[in-house]
């Protein structure tokens, strides 16, 4: 065979889409097959890597390479999630607090009706010296009951029946959100105002604490305005944590639509890929192989 004439056989000019540069088809240099292939291959290859990382972590967007903007988005959100649990957290040590000084103050009322009794008794002028001298004694030893019941008011050191900030007292500043955002619960003195006077020394001492203005009747009044107070206050931060809870709830939804991958959809385009590389690896082959072919032309 001519050396032209195997050239000619060897190589095939094709054009280019303008049809003006000469690529050469048939040649042993340039396998355009296995190019094609390969990078068909590699696509696929890329392809599987993406669903494979979604697959095993869940996420569509796992990092800010799958999608900056939704990553961003994404971790500004996780930010107030991670502030909310946190401010749930603190409310949740002031909800302590509150528990344990509405446990003391309902303890406090309730002694109260005792005191109410044994004032009426001592108001009375019939009574002998030795029946007042008891029932001064019943007074003392309930006095001595309401004074221990707002000293023990502590919860984790904190109490809310004292202003004495050194002795764990004073008003509770509460982080109530994730924008940092606060509730303020106001301490009161219980030693001062949740605590009767010491027992009357007669009939008509006793009858003064009974009337309107009288001290029975002060601290009366102070241990019912602390009753609602404080109620009011624990229900707050009740509502509160169930607000945030629910806040959390809506957050970790948008979050989930944002940036959680559809399993489902990922596992058929898994299996799809995978199917695809193998025919690709196969293709690859095949056009490995076409240069084997041009010896023919020289037998």
């Amino acid at each position: 065979m001519q050396p032209d004439l195997a050239a000619t056989l060897i190589r095939a000019e094709v054009t280019n889409g303008k049809g003006n540069t000469p690529m050469a088809m048939n040649s042993v240099n340039t396998n355009l097959g296995s190019m094609v292939a390969l990078q068909s291959l590699n696509r696929t290859s890329d392809q599987l890597s993406v669903v494979q990382k979604r697959v095993s972590t869940g996420f569509r967007v796992a990092d800010a390479k799958d999608d900056g903007g939704a990553f961003a988005v994404a971790q500004a959100v996780r930010a107030d999630v991670a502030g909310l649990t946190a401010a749930n957290e603190q409310l949740g040590g002031t909800k302590g607090v509150l528990e344990t000084t509405f446990a003391a103050l309902g303890k406090v009322s309730d002694t109260m009706l005792k005191v109410r009794e044994t004032l009426t008794r001592l108001a009375d002028g019939t009574i002998n010296a030795d029946q007042r001298t008891q029932y001064e004694a019943q007074y003392t030893a309930l006095k001595t009951q309401i004074e221990n019941f707002v000293a023990d008011a502590t919860y984790n050191g904190r109490t809310l029946l004292s202003t004495d900030t050194a002795a764990g007292g004073g008003n509770i500043v509460m982080t109530r959100n994730e924008a940092g955002g606060t509730f303020t619960v106001s301490a009161v003195d219980g030693a001062t105002d949740l605590v009767i006077a010491a027992a009357p020394t007669s009939a008509a001492d006793a009858q003064t604490a009974l009337q309107a203005g009288g001290d029975f009747k002060t601290v009366e009044a102070k241990v019912a305005d602390a009753l609602n107070q404080f109620g009011a206050d624990s229900n707050y931060v009740d509502n509160q944590v169930r607000y945030n809870k629910d806040k959390i709830d809506s957050l970790e939804g948008g979050l989930g639509a944002l940036v959680d991958a559809d399993l489902a959809k990922e596992s058929a385009k898994l299996q799809a890929l995978q199917i695809r590389q193998q025919l690709g690896t196969q293709a690859l082959s095949i056009s490995n192989q076409s240069p084997q072919m041009l010896l023919s032309l020289f037998r």
